[in-house]
């Protein structure tokens, strides 16, 4: 078995390590120093007297910050070893690490302390496939530091080692030869600056200072302060307060400054997309919307910036469209895997107004909507556009980009992930069924803010027509009658793809589901087919591509559990949408720490524990977002009006909750409830 990958992490800058804080560069696993989407550390070793360290316990101080404590030598040694060491790694803009050496013995001893550096500046798309690159290496001892270069074209990255104490230093790394007095210490500060430009790295002492204010004093303040406006959680479920704060710190590390915003949106997560993914964002901002709604008007500011303009096949750009995604790598510098600027998604763009108008009933800031007035209807133009690509009135989706762009361009975004019952994998264009939930929902909402902000009833009014047309041709195109669920997608002539899928739960949260049908729908979705007692699975056993540990062929995901459950409740189907929530909270509490992206779909009765995948990046923004999502959702949070509605359906075991403070156009207000267990009137509480 592999080691554990330890991380620190701070927006879309990252460090992950072994146990004892090493560094040894994997070619399939994203270990190493990162910074908008390079490695800047691909090698950074700790030894004494030539000795590899060995862990002790480590102090998981907050998610930007963590010390490990080491012996060096075998395990023998540890019982009365004469020497110990702390390394205290910490991450802002660059990472800093203060290794301690203590000397346990009443004699002064001397040791060798040696750091081995090298970089290869691979871009973490490249990961598992890597290239060689040419790094130019300044060693410099006068000036205590080391400096790793790589340039290709105008695209440069440097990375820059310095030391607050005499070192000498080698192409290899830096070396200390220190004596420490009896029962003393020893310390050095290493400081690791990550250019993008190659400049030149500041004054050691005065770099190390800025850092340190920065981590002492801003990071643990913005920490602190983002806890505290976020409402407070009270539950007499074990564990459950602590899955929530635990939840919360996660969505403080994965928010970032892009280039170009002088605000903070949600990445994608650790450790495979740590850049501004558009799908990924959204959906963290709905989840989260009555927990931290601060995400949400840099998100959309910053998607309605990048907003397509014009018609690019490299980028899969059209006018209106929101982009899938944005990366810094060399990879997407040069087209070479990925595009750094990207819109092969076909989800994004609907999902952009559906947040839009989810925010202003929770926050009442009509300012934002008439801000945003232009890219929201620009939007919407692309739904009828340049989504439906048959003339049939469904939004479809093709790759322009036939080199490197996405195959399949919704949230189940694997190549395979699109596939009937047998195997058979549709033609292109393709239809999937939650498109058409999103661009009935986002019609709708596109209605509402077009009469109560815009002044343009008569728009209004031909959304809400379009809405009606879409639901009626979708109840009677993808209603598969003889199964009782509707159809995965429909290929290019109509044809109906009939795989059994978890998309359902979608189109239940859209509101696009006749009403007469919906029970049918939430009979499967927690049926023994697609419900394996963690979740629910993306696709449902008994057909031929079924495989529990496949992302998107039957692994259960968090964020698409959240999502379900939401639309099990819009159509008051409580007792399955409790079923669901108590399957997911189960997992992240057996787990512990950060909700992983997805786990295996194996039956809870057949593993007993929850089966994590490789390919499962934690912590995730909506999977820590989903977490919120289902709270919301157990206690029926809704702004209605200038108020906030509260309908509960808490799952039996969870006892007594209470949300204290929750933000919104009213001010702080507080939510509580009860399980079934114990008569209770639930309700909410102005303050």
């Amino acid at each position: 078995m592999k080691q554990e990958l330890l991380h620190v992490i701070a927006g879309n800058v990252f460090a992950n390590s072994d146990a004892q804080g090493d560094i040894e560069a994997d070619a399939r696993t994203p270990v190493g120093l990162f910074a908008y989407d390079t490695r800047f550390l691909s090698h950074w070793v700790l030894t004494i007297d030539g000795e590899r360290i060995n862990a002790l316990s480590r102090d998981e101080m907050t998610y930007f910050e963590t010390r490990y404590f080491l012996v060096p030598g075998a395990a023998s040694h540890y019982v009365d070893a004469d020497v110990s060491i702390i390394r205290h790694r910490s991450i802002h803009d660059c990472m800093h690490e203060k290794i301690t050496v203590l000397n346990h013995s009443a004699e002064p001893a001397e040791f060798t302390v040696r750091v081995e550096m090298g970089s290869d500046f691979t871009d973490i798309a490249e990961i598992g496939h890597l290239r060689r690159r040419v790094v130019e290496v300044t060693p410099d001892s006068a000036r205590r530091q080391l400096v790793l270069r790589y340039q290709r074209q105008r695209f440069v990255r440097q990375t820059t080692v310095q030391s607050t104490v005499p070192v000498e230093v080698d192409e290899g790394g830096m070396t200390f030869r220190i004596r420490v007095a009896p029962d003393g210490k020893w310390e050095t500060d290493l400081h690791i600056a990550m250019n993008m430009g190659g400049e030149g790295g500041q004054d050691v002492r005065a770099s190390l200072e800025s850092h340190q204010r920065a981590v002492r004093g801003g990071m643990r303040e913005d920490l602190a302060n983002w806890m505290e406006q976020a409402p407070t959680l009270v539950a007499e479920r074990d564990g459950l307060e602590d899955m929530y704060r635990g939840a919360l710190a996660d969505l403080a590390a994965l928010r970032y400054k892009p280039w170009s915003s002088p605000e903070r949106v949600p990445i994608a997560g650790l450790p495979w997309t740590m850049w501004l993914c558009g799908r990924h964002s959204i959906i963290t901002c709905l989840q989260t919307m009555a927990f931290t709604p601060e995400l949400t008007p840099a998100t959309l500011r910053m998607l309605a910036f990048l907003q397509g303009a014009q018609l690019d096949d490299d980028l899969d750009e059209e006018p209106g469209k929101i982009l899938a995604h944005l990366r810094y790598g060399e990879s997407g510098a040069f087209g070479d895997r990925a595009n750094a600027l990207y819109y092969g998604a076909a989800d994004t763009t609907p999902l952009f107004v559906i947040l839009l108008d989810e925010y202003e009933r929770w926050s009442g800031d009509a300012d934002l909507v008439h801000e945003l007035r232009q890219p929201a209807r620009m939007a919407l133009d692309w739904i009828d556009e340049y989504g439906d690509l048959t003339g049939d009135g469904y939004v479809r989706y093709q790759r322009r980009n036939e080199s490197n762009g996405a195959i399949n361009q919704c949230w189940k975004d694997t190549p395979d992930a699109i596939t009937d019952a047998r195997g058979q994998e549709p033609a292109f264009p393709r239809a999937t069924c939650e498109l058409q939930g999103y661009a009935y929902d986002a019609k709708r909402r596109g209605a509402r803010l077009a009469r109560q902000f815009w002044g343009d009833p008569a728009y209004a009014d031909r959304l809400e027509r379009e809405a009606a047309a879409l639901k009626e041709r979708f109840n009677r195109d993808f209603w598969l009658p003889h199964r009782e669920y509707y159809a995965l997608a429909l290929d290019p002539y109509g044809e109906p793809v009939d795989a059994l899928s978890s998309n359902m739960g979608h189109l239940l949260w859209s509101g696009i589901v006749a009403d007469h049908r919906a029970g049918a729908v939430a009979e499967h979705l927690v049926g023994s087919r697609l419900f394996g007692g963690w979740g629910v699975r993306t696709f449902a056993t008994g057909q031929r591509p079924y495989n529990p540990m496949g992302s998107h062929l039957g692994a259960v995901w968090p964020a698409d559990n959240a999502l379900i459950a939401a639309g099990l409740r819009r159509y008051r189907f409580d007792a399955q949408a409790a079923t669901i929530t108590a399957g997911i909270f189960d997992m992240a509490h057996t787990l512990g720490g950060a909700v992983p992206e997805m786990i295996a779909g194996h039956d809870r009765s057949l593993t007993k524990y929850p089966v994590q995948l490789p390919a499962a990046g934690r912590p995730q923004a909506w999977s820590s977002g989903a977490l919120l999502m289902l709270l919301g959702t157990m206690l029926g949070l809704r702004p209605t009006g200038d108020n906030l509605l509260v309908n509960p359906a808490v799952p039996e075991g969870f006892g007594r909750l209470e949300l204290l403070d929750i933000p919104g156009r009213w001010g702080r207000s507080d939510a509580y409830a009860r399980d079934r267990t114990t008569s209770h009137r639930p309700g909410a509480r102005l303050r």
